[in-house]
């Protein structure tokens, strides 16, 4: 059964004006050591939530760290940008969605992010562009996607 307050964070959810259909999501609430000596959420911090954000996606569809082992595949960060919009503070309550928005089917992949603020104005604080490489675990060289790779990651893909 769901509580009051899961049931009002999935209404919050809902109302978001998500940048791409049916992303993947977390809650987070940012916590005492996340606050700079500005106030408000450490930006480096973001970047942190990023990252698990979409290992959880990726173990969500499929594929996790033990997979990439196993394949000595994975999907490295060529570049990453971030668009810092607004800040967040102790206690905000916050909601990260992302989306594999791009692939080549062969060497690269694209993953989006957008951190929401989940009460009040549902303002977005970031956006959020990964471009993703395939490499070899074991060399760290750019190498083709295996087929598992493709078939987890590519149906995966939400385009506006």
């Amino acid at each position: 059964m769901m509580t009051r307050q899961e049931k009002r964070c999935d209404e919050a959810i809902a109302d978001i004006d998500w940048d791409y259909p049916a992303p993947f999501t977390v809650s987070i609430t940012p916590s005492p050591d996340e606050i700079d000596g500005l106030n408000h959420t450490n930006n480096a911090v973001y970047v942190q939530w990023c990252e698990a954000v979409a290992w959880a996606h990726s173990k969500a569809i499929g594929l996790d760290l033990a997979a990439y082992q196993r394949l000595d595949r994975g999907m490295a960060i060529r570049r990453g940008e971030y668009d810092y919009l607004l800040s967040s503070s102790l206690g905000d309550r916050l909601v990260l969605g992302t989306w594999l928005t791009a692939s080549d089917g062969k060497l690269t992949l694209e993953r989006r992010f957008q951190l929401v603020r989940a009460d009040g104005d549902h303002a977005t604080i970031l956006r959020g562009r990964w471009d993703l490489v395939c490499i070899a675990l074991s060399t760290g060289s750019a190498r083709r996607m295996p087929p598992e790779f493709r078939e987890v990651y590519l149906p995966a893909l939400r385009i506006a």
